[in-house]
């Protein structure tokens, strides 16, 4: 922990207090089983699943979840209402706590599908989307957006978008990317960290909207930034930080479960069953290692640790031990 522990816990009590964002080619089942022995409290993500591939696809590859993952959000991207509403009842059917439609992402080929943020032109659209899914399943059904895209008016225009969700639907929970989205002229990556944070405008618009759970997301790098957003706020969701280094995660879930945070190594042991289970199916050690890389970030020994499980999961036979193996390079630094 740090020196914000002593500053007075925020009141909020919202599952969706503490979130791990959902993040494309990171947060699989693996990861998410990492993050749970982490941060017992928090709300895991799903990376985003477009409607047809579950209603064509491997269901059972697709949604398989860890022992103990929950609570754990699906996230869905799309714009058909029925197609979405088929994939929400699969997710709901495959026991996933809350369906996510994903009205954020800029990247050109989410764009070229006509979802993602783009659908933040279309507030109608995303409104039949939301209350097409919500009829389809029990399970609560939220939307994650930008607080608005290239040249809309990120006042009036976000207003307009959430007051049409409010008003056409039972939309109880909002994560919002406290981060415009440019389609045209930024890639994905340049799109999480050039357009300006705006925090205050997502205050503005919990203000605005004070029965609606507001989760914000975004430039969320440690403890103390996101412990403070919960002031304003009713959650906070971590999204690279969470991935690149975990034991911010670790910290904030435990700050606000009132409790210490375990031992690094002590938390990575409890994900002992699940590799051992994993190897057993005959899962490569190199799909769940590489989520832990970042554990020790920033400590003695950290690189040597990242370098011997990287290395050593390349071979077929790496087991357990190897992992064992890197914690004594570490934790003897």
């Amino acid at each position: 922990m740090n020196a914000a522990t002593a500053l007075p816990l925020p009141a909020s009590t919202s599952p969706w207090r503490l979130c791990v964002a959902p993040m494309m080619d990171w947060t699989d089942r693996h990861c998410r089983a990492f993050h749970r022995v982490l941060a017992p409290g928090a709300r895991l993500y799903t990376e985003m699943l477009h409607a047809q591939a579950l209603l064509h696809g491997d269901v059972a590859h697709l949604l398989a979840q860890a022992p103990g993952e929950r609570p754990t959000a699906l996230q869905l991207g799309g714009s058909e209402p029925q197609a979405l509403a088929a994939a929400a009842r699969i997710g709901a059917r495959a026991g996933y706590d809350e369906i996510n439609l994903n009205v954020g992402c800029p990247s050109a080929r989410v764009q070229a599908g006509r979802f993602g943020a783009c659908l933040m032109l279309e507030p109608a659209l995303v409104a039949d989307c939301v209350h097409a899914m919500q009829d389809a399943v029990s399970v609560p059904v939220t939307v994650k957006c930008r607080i608005g895209v290239d040249d809309q008016d990120d006042e009036a225009d976000l207003d307009r978008f959430v007051d049409g969700l409010v008003h056409a639907t039972d939309l109880g929970v909002l994560v919002v990317h406290a981060r415009k989205a440019w389609l045209k002229g930024l890639s994905p990556h340049e799109n999480r960290t050039l357009p300006p944070l705006d925090y205050a405008r997502v205050h503005r618009l919990k203000r605005r909207h004070p029965s609606l759970t507001v989760v914000l997301n975004g430039g969320l790098l440690d403890v103390a930034t996101a412990r403070a957003q919960l002031a304003h706020v009713d959650g906070v969701m971590l999204g690279r930080a969470a991935y690149h280094d975990p034991w911010v995660l670790a910290c904030m879930d435990a700050e606000l479960r009132g409790v210490q945070p375990p031992a690094r190594a002590t938390a990575l042991r409890a994900l002992k069953p699940y590799v051992e289970s994993e190897l057993a199916r005959g899962m490569p050690l190199r799909h769940i290692t590489r989520h832990v890389l970042g554990l020790y970030l920033g400590r003695p020994g950290a690189r040597r640790f990242r370098r011997l499980l990287t290395e050593g999961a390349l071979h077929q036979e790496a087991g357990w031990e190897l992992i064992e193996q890197a914690l004594v390079l570490v934790e003897t630094a």
